[in-house]
């Protein structure tokens, strides 16, 4: 009896010391692999084809540090949700995946009934055109309504979406989205989220006129979709958004909708608080 026991502690272990040795392999695999992407976001992030409005934004928004967070690789097949005119993000992702990799810039479904969406899409396709090398092998999809297919079933290795779950809330559009980016998805792929985020003690605005979703909200959406939260980082965290403005989360930079109405102050404030999750979709 005291012989089994020994040897049922001495296996327990071995295999707790060779969980600990494949940690530690897997740990020294992906420590360097990971410093090399974030020296090429670096690349990225001075690359001539970026503004100096663009690069204005980054100490807000923090895109080296989110999209390592998210864990983007230079070989991943990426969509972004709805990039909009400015694509901000586009112009730091697409490049990092144009040489190995590929990305989708996932645009709203075209509707001529909203000039505003046509202005978009021609103003970011203006965009990449005068930068063809920066945007490699790009795809654009569309996704609305009618629209509900990004990606072919099971193609992409990653989804990203910034700051757009209060636009599909505002089109009662926020429990088919994230069903589309699951499927487009691998088993295991990764979906990575950035919101502006509202006062947890105010019960949700069911179209979030004022811009701001509760995170609990966001991830009942993503998670009824059949995702599992994976990690929350506050990377985009900012104390200093009180969220109770006269016009809402655009009181703030970059959009002062209250035009030099108290700019100062707004500018000190500077870009909204803001949630950043991580979500995959299960392996099985």
């Amino acid at each position: 009896m005291n012989q089994q026991i020994r040897l049922t502690a001495t296996t327990t272990i071995v295999t707790l010391l060779l969980s600990a040795c494949a940690a530690t392999t897997d740990a020294s695999r992906t420590a360097p692999a990971a410093s090399n992407v974030a020296k090429q976001l670096d690349q990225v992030l001075a690359g001539a084809h970026r503004s100096t409005e663009s690069r204005a934004r980054d100490k807000y928004r923090h895109p080296k540090e989110t999209l390592l967070f998210f864990g983007l690789e230079p070989t991943m097949r990426v969509a972004e949700i709805w990039p909009g005119a400015n694509g901000w993000y586009a112009e730091v992702v697409a490049p990092l995946v144009a040489g190995k990799g590929q990305y989708y810039a996932v645009q709203w479904e075209a509707n001529p009934q909203a000039e505003f969406i046509a202005k978009g899409i021609a103003a970011f396709n203006a965009k990449v055109a005068a930068s063809p090398a920066a945007y490699g092998n790009m795809v654009s999809t569309e996704l609305g309504p009618n629209r509900l297919t990004i990606a072919p079933a099971g193609s992409l290795d990653m989804v990203l979406t910034f700051r757009n779950i209060h636009n599909w809330m505002s089109r009662d559009f926020q429990a088919v989205a994230p069903k589309a980016m699951f499927d487009a998805l691998k088993p295991g792929g990764i979906l990575g989220v950035v919101e502006h985020r509202g006062n947890a003690a105010i019960e949700q605005d069911p179209k979030a006129k004022n811009g701001y979703v509760n995170e609990d909200y966001a991830i009942k959406l993503f998670t009824d979709a059949g995702f599992e939260l994976l990690a929350k980082s506050e990377i985009n965290a900012n104390p200093q958004d009180t969220k109770d403005y006269e016009q809402g989360v655009w009181t703030l930079p970059p959009t002062y909708r209250l035009g030099e109405t108290d700019r100062d102050k707004y500018a000190a404030i500077g870009e909204s608080d803001r949630f950043t999750l991580k979500f995959r979709k299960p392996k099985k």
